[in-house]
């Protein structure tokens, strides 16, 4: 691809760096930002500058957050003895926008994945244990993808609770093997934390 200017050819590099990007659709943005008034384009990079600077991450559960405790573990209404353990932020919005859950969240950053060289280590694992052996929590639902590295993250995280009282349960297989959590419809994933099942019965399957 030539370009005339060494500024756009630099500008679309950058937008092509973004997933699901490639070098003619961050051409069409970076035109489309051209065309725009200059203060809109000097907003659009304040807040991505801003986000990058302040944004925090939950104290408690690791969620993104603009304070030490996110809206959902400042809340007092919601149940703190629940936690569903997700992946990642996109997971965390996926299940609020069923309406159907209002205990906390523990946020992974990831799963156990080998191949990609990501260990329990890199993960917010330990935390979690640490919450759960401080008798803070009555249950863990495991609401990871349903993929073979999700069903080892499970696996993990419930063999070191061995010999912790806690209740453990796995989101109902409503979503479908190797999916994706953030992409499944709100009532099938809204179904699918109702209707949760014993995560040692999920063994036996």
């Amino acid at each position: 691809m030539d370009f005339s200017s060494k500024l756009l050819e630099q500008a679309v590099d950058e937008m092509s760096q973004l997933p699901g990007i490639g070098k003619r659709t961050a051409l069409r943005l970076v035109l489309h930002l051209l065309r725009q008034p200059e203060a809109q384009t000097q907003n659009l990079a304040a807040a991505l500058t801003k986000l990058r600077s302040e944004i925090k991450l939950c104290k408690n559960c690791f969620n993104i957050s603009d304070t030490e405790l996110c809206d959902i573990c400042a809340n007092p209404a919601r149940n703190e003895e629940l936690v569903c353990v997700v992946e990642d932020i996109r997971d965390v919005m996926a299940i609020e926008n069923t309406g159907q859950y209002r205990g906390h969240y523990h946020v992974l950053g990831g799963k156990i994945s080998p191949m990609d060289g990501v260990g329990p280590s890199q993960l917010n694992i330990h935390p979690l244990i640490e919450k759960v052996k401080a008798g803070k929590v009555d249950e863990i639902i495991f609401a990871l993808s349903s993929t073979l590295e999700g069903d080892t993250t499970n696996f993990y995280i419930f063999k070191q609770l061995e010999g912790v009282k806690i209740k453990t349960s796995t989101i109902a297989r409503g979503i479908s093997v190797g999916d994706e959590l953030e992409y499944a419809d709100e009532v099938t994933l809204g179904r699918s934390i109702a209707n949760r099942v014993p995560f040692e019965s999920s063994l036996k399957g």
